[in-house]
């Protein structure tokens, strides 16, 4: 019995934000009887789209295309600070065009690998962090750039050209802060390694493909869908988001996506407003906080925790003050226009 309650606690301590996802789904489930209607909850298009990404990526990995591009850019930068910059600017502008889900998936590893390269892996926390940033700044550009706002532009039928102009004073601003937080970064010259052939392993290729596949990060997004889901569906909450979202969807926004996170904040918030406009703003800011704040927080953390398990701690504590600086500079900015 004891045995088992260690393997549980560690279970927990190693997937905590699954672990402390699941028990929330579970009780909601207290609530609302389970039914088949659980199944509607769980947008599976997203399931669906960050498994195949994560099998991509693990592809790449084992083919050692990673390595190679590591290999092809380090020549050409000539310092820590520039390889930081570099780093956390390529999640900037690939998350305008392919989501910040998407970007830090494939950027986050590619930069595990590139700090070790070079024997930096005392960057590898401030960076994972400030790609993250990035990442969730660049996604605001374009209502393509986060399923958040995708959610949003398809229900509130707001054009390309407006969306861009609701958010830009937040996207200036954060890319000030980000510029301000790569100035802490030494300018120290990097020393290349002797590089060694690229072998790669092609014995049972496909076995390791699918095992470095984070299926506990799909079962955190699928417990968070049915927990807002059943949210949605108990009578006290619900009255409660009817009586109060209207004419608050800002501070509605950012205080949901921090629980719950800015997609279900954004399915939730239009169920019971249409000020999309606030909603919009409202669920952007909110992505910069928690690290239940936004899908993508989640993403890069449980890669680096996967690479060091024992920066879980630091990450944690560097990410949310990081984080909250800039929630509260960019909830600022809200109240001044």
């Amino acid at each position: 019995m004891v045995n088992l309650f260690d393997k549980s606690l560690d279970f927990f301590k190693r997937e905590i934000v699954f672990s402390i996802s699941l028990i929330l789904a579970l009780i909601s489930c207290l609530f609302v009887k389970p039914t088949f209607n659980y199944f509607n909850y769980i947008n599976w298009d997203t399931i669906i789209l960050l498994f195949v990404i994560m099998v991509i990526v693990e592809i790449l990995k084992n083919l050692a295309v990673f390595e190679i591009l590591v290999r092809k850019l380090l020549p050409r930068i000539g310092n820590a600070r520039g390889l930081v910059l570099v780093l956390v600017f390529i999640c900037f502008f690939s998350s305008i065009f392919i989501t910040n889900d998407v970007s830090l998936i494939i950027f986050v590893p590619f930069t595990i690998l590139a700090l070790k390269k070079v024997d930096r892996i005392d960057l590898t926390i401030i960076t994972v962090s400030l790609q993250t940033i990035a990442a969730n700044v660049g996604c605001m550009i374009l209502p393509i750039g986060a399923p958040h706002n995708i959610v949003m532009y398809t229900v509130s039928n707001i054009s390309f050209e407006s969306f861009f102009f609701i958010l830009l004073p937040y996207v200036l601003v954060s890319l000030v802060f980000l510029i301000m937080a790569l100035f802490f970064i030494p300018k120290d010259d990097i020393v290349l390694p002797k590089m060694k052939k690229i072998d790669v392993d092609r014995k049972n290729f496909f076995k390791r493909v699918f095992l470095g596949v984070d299926y506990f990060l799909l079962l955190t997004f699928i417990a968070l869908f049915i927990l807002i889901g059943n949210l949605e569906n108990i009578a006290f909450f619900k009255e409660l988001f009817s009586k109060w979202i209207a004419g608050n969807e800002v501070l509605w926004g950012i205080f949901a996506s921090q629980i719950i996170s800015n997609v279900p904040a954004a399915i939730l918030l239009s169920g019971f407003s249409t000020n999309y406009e606030a909603i919009i703003v409202g669920i952007n800011i909110g992505g910069f906080g928690t690290l239940i704040a936004s899908m993508a927080n989640l993403i890069s953390y449980k890669i680096l925790i996967r690479e060091y398990a024992d920066f879980k701690i630091k990450y944690l504590i560097i990410f949310t003050v990081l984080n909250v600086i800039l929630l509260i500079i960019l909830f600022g900015i809200y109240t001044l226009i």
